[in-house]
């Protein structure tokens, strides 16, 4: 499955705890991340210097659903299933 153009439910969505350059202390939830260009794509693509949970994250049809929205609804879901409490 390929990423759905003009998306980046996954560079916002999540939080990030490792450091992304730009964002040293990675990124909270629902911010979008420092490296996202404006045609929302990860300038970091394929970069050393991407962090290594974002190049685990493949898009599957039950994380990116049917829409954008379906997709942050998603993530949003497993970023609060898999806080620690």
């Amino acid at each position: 499955m390929d990423c759905r153009p003009h998306c980046a439910a996954c560079c916002i969505a999540p939080s990030i705890s490792s450091p992304i350059p730009g964002m040293p202390q990675g990124k909270p939830a629902g911010v979008p991340c420092v490296q996202l260009t404006a045609e929302l794509r990860c300038a970091l693509f394929g970069r050393p210097e991407r962090p290594a949970v974002c190049g685990s994250l493949r898009p599957s049809s039950a994380m990116c659903g049917e829409s954008r929205e379906q997709a942050m609804r998603w993530l949003g879901h497993l970023e609060e299933t898999t806080l620690p409490r």
